[in-house]
């Protein structure tokens, strides 16, 4: 099978135009202070119940506006042409790291190292500086999506995932399982608009004739052949595609990454504009891959998009389509920086001289779970003899892996 997509000219080659940039930066917070509007407190950090920063001295709750107003332009996802990017979501430099603050509350210098931390407090006066300003080395993104799924919500959503799996699960596991280590984590992810057109040729069957053989140990049928080639306009609307490529990286023999992909789709349209106070208590991991980086990643979903729409318009070959060619044409992309909530347990298991990081993840936002946990291998084959229903055992063996 052959499969391709075409794009615009690359904006690094030489007299490429320059890609269209959206200014999401939050002006009013480039001071580095992020202050209570009611007060003028800096001791701020989110209230998950309500989405919204409150402040630790007066109680005034407040939340940052909303992104998609600043993004989405004038025209409809049909306009798009060629790669617009957001401040946030531009080319990482390798040199940005180090920012230094000015304090406005007493005027010393402080030095984040951004790759680790967005704030830091002022060693004189106390102040909380937060990074608000967009450096291009991936840490501050256009939008966070804030947590609404408390921490004590998150653990019985895990406690409730690995209850149901207990049967076969390691019994080491079940001794030091503790929920309660969970981790609040913002995540990288890019949010994608697409202007695409899809193409896929190939043949399908219908069926006209069956019969067994003569000694009926097969099943003999005539099929008609024919030629099918579909075309396909269609938009995307906020396809989140990963920009670490750290947990991009599936390695499934040593851990379950994986499972944050089964815990989409977040809200993205509930996005706020970017504000480091969103981060307080929490952890994150910075982007670190480009636009150019997650093309491929982009390209081979909008194929699996294309198959889709065009799925319905074959159902008349009853014996099934095999695409032996597809390809995309993206004629506009749209690209936003984002942060995204996500409750995450991990659990460190060795055993026969290896070992697997498990997690069990929860959308902070709808609560989804999902997960692995070690098995026992000696209680499922336990169970299977004991049954006799080979077929469950192994079944289960993969849902809780």
């Amino acid at each position: 099978m052959s499969a391709g997509a075409t794009t615009g000219a690359d904006p690094g080659e030489p007299g490429a135009p320059a890609e269209p940039v959206i200014n999401t930066a939050n002006e009013g917070l480039e001071d580095g202070v992020n202050r209570c509007p009611a007060c003028g407190a800096t001791e701020i950090q989110l209230r998950v119940s309500t989405s919204m920063l409150i402040c630790l001295f007066c109680r005034h709750e407040w939340a940052e506006a909303t992104i998609e107003p600043l993004v989405s332009g004038e025209g409809t996802l049909r306009d798009l042409t060629g790669t617009t990017v957001a401040s946030g979501a531009s080319d990482i430099a390798a040199d940005a790291g180090m920012l230094t603050m000015k304090c406005s509350g007493c005027g010393a210098e402080v030095v984040v190292n951004t790759s680790e931390a967005t704030s830091s407090r002022c060693h004189w006066c106390r102040h909380v500086l937060t990074v608000n300003e967009q450096m291009p080395n991936g840490a501050v993104p256009d939008a966070v999506l804030p947590f609404s799924l408390t921490r004590d919500q998150a653990v019985e959503n895990i406690k409730e995932f690995a209850g149901r799996r207990r049967r076969f699960a390691h019994r080491r596991f079940l001794r030091e399982f503790t929920p309660e280590n969970v981790i609040g984590a913002y995540l990288p992810y890019m949010v994608v608009d697409c202007n695409v057109s899809g193409d896929v040729q190939g043949v399908g069957e219908v069926e006209t004739r069956r019969f067994g053989s003569r000694d009926d140990s097969e099943t003999v049928y005539n099929a008609d052949v024919y030629r099918v080639d579909r075309h396909v306009d269609f938009t995307v609307d906020d396809l989140t595609l990963e920009s670490s490529t750290e947990r991009a990286n599936m390695r499934a023999f040593v851990n379950t990454n994986n499972v944050i992909n089964t815990i989409l789709p977040f809200d993205t349209k509930n996005a706020v504009q970017w504000n480091a106070s969103y981060l307080v208590g929490y952890s994150s991991e910075r982007r670190d891959a480009d636009v150019s980086a997650l093309m491929p990643s982009l390209e081979h979903q909008l194929l699996s998009i294309t198959r889709s729409e065009v799925y319905s318009s074959v159902s008349q070959y009853d014996r099934g389509v095999r695409w032996e060619a597809e390809k995309v044409e993206v004629h506009g992309t749209k690209w936003v920086s984002m942060y995204l909530p996500v409750w995450l347990y991990s659990y460190y298991h060795e055993e026969g001289g290896s070992a697997m990081v498990h997690y069990i993840a929860v959308n902070g936002r709808t609560g989804e779970t999902m997960g692995s946990v070690p098995v026992s291998h000696w209680r499922l084959a336990l169970a299977a003899l004991a049954t006799g229903s080979v077929v469950e055992a192994i079944v289960f063996a993969l849902l809780v892996a």
